[in-house]
């Protein structure tokens, strides 16, 4: 009984007899039922038990219910797929902001060793992304700090430049409220003042020695300072500002560009100063400030102000898409090795292009044995252990601490 077996008439009434038909006419009525099944279901009373319409209600879906099941199902394998590349649409807005922060963050390696010092009195800072510059309206971009000090006398004012200088600054960067473009040279120039003034109430109150790595310290450390090189990196410039005799070297094209001048005590402008503050400059082991530090100016050292100050020289690079790398490194790097050598050997090992590896923390390699080492990138890693142990092989005397940055991964939009 088709009609019944197929819920089109009721159970009361009584079928027709079914007549022999032919093949033709059996594959009409098995076309036509489909159709007779969706019309008549729509407008026939429900039966008085319920029990068959209700069976089939909860197997059959309705037309609506389908289209939703189809629709959601796109939209979870759309958004799948959108997640995996790393983008994902939402109401016609795109955010991908793993993408741009992988394209943004600038890839580095550092090394510092002690050489053939006793202690190393070296730190080394590397903030990614650690402030962001507004530049448009409704837009912003992450800037990136790196920063060399080579301390004297002790390590503790180079560590403390490594834990404080990098909030300093992003501080005096926020105080511009991002309304207007930022004053780099009044920006650095205040840093240095704030973080030098801090390191003077800082050892003269010495109620902290926990960062030092010198054993022999004592209760009072006017006598203790730190050189500082920062270089703040920015999709269209890159501001250094130095105060000491580290040095920041661009790599440009293949030509080495030195984006800092070193605060030696041969520089006649330098002796000057110092004259004319009232102070001498004396040869012993070659010119020194009263006799004692081979550098016009540094953080710290109380003892011999005004004589050395703190006040860096501040230039301002745009960036060009024939950049290569930034090199940041104490002098223990630079008395030995020249620009245009540390240049060749970062191009080497950024041209290697090895096969892609993870970030590495080297810390069994014999060049960094007594130092630390850090990178996100295994070529920028190579290249700053590749200059430590030339500097090692040139013999040099100093604590040796490298920063490369590789800035073709990092260019400007």
């Amino acid at each position: 009984m088709a009609g019944i077996c197929c819920e089109v008439v009721g159970e009361s009434e009584a079928a027709a007899p079914v007549e022999p038909t032919s093949r033709a006419s059996r594959r009409r009525i098995m076309e036509l039922l489909p159709f007779k099944l969706v019309a008549e279901a729509a407008v026939l009373p429900p039966l008085e038990n319920g029990r068959k319409r209700q069976k089939l209600d909860l197997v059959r879906p309705t037309s609506r219910d389908c289209d939703n099941a189809v629709q959601n199902s796109d939209t979870d394998k759309l958004e799948k797929d959108q997640e995996l590349n790393g983008s994902l649409k939402f109401n016609g807005a795109v955010k991908s902001e793993a993408v741009e922060e992988e394209k943004e963050s600038p890839k580095f390696g550092m090394t510092s060793v002690c050489g053939r010092r006793r202690v190393l009195e070296d730190a080394v800072s590397i903030h990614p992304s650690f402030c962001k510059q507004r530049r448009q309206v409704q837009m912003s971009s992450d800037i990136h700090f790196y920063g060399v000090f080579d301390g004297h006398g002790c390590s503790h004012v180079a560590m403390k430049c490594k834990d404080r200088f990098h909030e300093i600054l992003k501080e005096e960067i926020e105080a511009c409220g991002g309304e207007k473009a930022v004053d780099w040279k009044g920006t650095m120039e205040r840093s240095f003042e704030r973080m030098d003034k801090e390191v003077q109430k800082w050892t003269v109150d010495a109620k902290e020695r926990s960062s030092c790595r010198w054993e022999l310290q004592t209760p009072q450390c006017d006598a203790v300072g730190s050189t500082a090189v920062v270089a703040v990196v920015t999709p269209d410039e890159i501001i250094v500002a130095n105060c000491g005799d580290s040095r920041a070297v661009l790599c440009r094209n293949g030509v080495a560009l030195p984006l800092s001048d070193d605060h030696k005590l041969d520089r006649p402008d330098e002796m000057l100063r110092i004259q004319e503050a009232g102070g001498r400059v004396i040869y012993w082991d070659g010119p020194r400030v009263l006799g004692v530090l081979a550098m016009s100016r540094a953080i710290g050292d109380n003892y011999l102000k005004p004589f050395v100050i703190s006040e860096p020289e501040v230039t301002i690079t745009k960036r060009k898409r024939e950049e290569e790398c930034l090199i940041l490194a104490s002098d223990g790097l630079w008395d030995v090795v020249p620009n245009d050598t540390a240049c060749g050997v970062v191009r080497m090992c950024l041209r290697a292009e090895k096969s892609v590896s993870p970030p590495v923390s080297p810390s069994s390699e014999a060049a960094v044995k007594g130092g630390t080492a850090e990178s996100s990138d295994k070529a920028c890693w190579d290249a700053s252990i590749l200059l430590t142990k030339l500097a090692l092989a040139r013999h040099s005397t100093d604590n040796v601490s490298v920063v490369v940055v590789d800035l073709k991964k990092n260019q400007p939009l």
